[in-house]
C-alpha cells in the first residue's frame, strides 16, 4: 500500500475521474440525440451519472473529514460558513454551502436541503424540481442534482480547493 494522498491530490484525481465520466456521458447523449435510446444507452448513462453523484459525495466527505480539526465540534459545514463570512469571504460561504447542500440532497434524496436549493436561484448547478426526476425505492436521489452538466464538478473543485486553502492559511497565521 503506497503512501496516503494529501486532500489536495485527493480533490485533483477526483476531478480528472469526473472528467473521464463527464465524457463518456456526453457520449451517450451524442448517442442518443434526435433517437430512441437504447435500453443499454439508458443504462449506461444512469451508471455514469450515479457514479459522478457517488464522486461528488465522497469528494466533499473526505474534504470534511479531513478539515474537521480546525473546529472542536459541531457540524462543519455550518461552522466554516460561519467563519468565511466572519472573514468577509461571503463568495467562498456561499458556494460552500451550495455545495454542502447539493451532496446532502445526492446522499439523502428530498429534504431540508432540497427544498432549500429549490429556492436558491444563484446556486452554481442545476436542481431539478422532483416531477422532472425518475426514481426509484433504492435511488431516492437520483437526478435531484444535475452532476452532469459542465462544470459542476470543477466548481465543486474549485471551492474545496479554495476552502483548503483558507483553512490551513488561517492556522498557519
Amino acid at each position: 500500500m503506497g503512501p496516503s494522498l494529501s486532500l489536495l491530490e485527493r480533490v485533483a484525481t477526483a476531478q480528472e475521474t469526473a472528467k473521464t465520466s463527464e465524457a463518456r456521458i456526453a457520449e451517450i447523449l451524442h448517442h442518443m440525440e434526435g433517437q430512441d435510446a437504447s435500453s443499454a444507452l439508458t443504462q449506461e448513462l444512469r451508471a455514469a451519472t450515479v457514479s459522478l453523484e457517488t464522486l461528488a459525495a465522497d469528494t466533499f466527505s473526505v474534504f470534511e473529514s479531513r478539515m474537521q480539526h480546525h473546529f472542536k465540534r459541531g457540524p462543519f459545514s455550518r461552522k466554516l460558513k460561519a467563519r468565511l463570512l466572519e472573514a468577509q469571504k461571503t463568495d467562498l460561504a456561499e458556494r460552500v454551502h451550495h455545495y454542502y447542500l447539493a451532496v446532502n440532497v445526492l446522499k439523502h434524496g428530498k429534504g431540508a436541503s432540497y427544498r432549500e436549493l429549490l429556492k436558491t436561484p444563484e446556486a452554481p448547478f442545476v436542481v431539478k424540481p422532483s416531477e422532472d426526476t425518475i426514481t426509484d425505492e433504492a435511488d431516492k436521489a437520483a437526478g435531484l442534482v444535475d452532476v452532469t452538466v459542465p462544470g459542476f464538478f470543477d466548481g465543486l473543485s474549485a471551492t474545496l480547493r479554495e476552502a483548503y486553502h483558507f483553512l490551513e492559511g488561517e492556522k498557519s497565521s
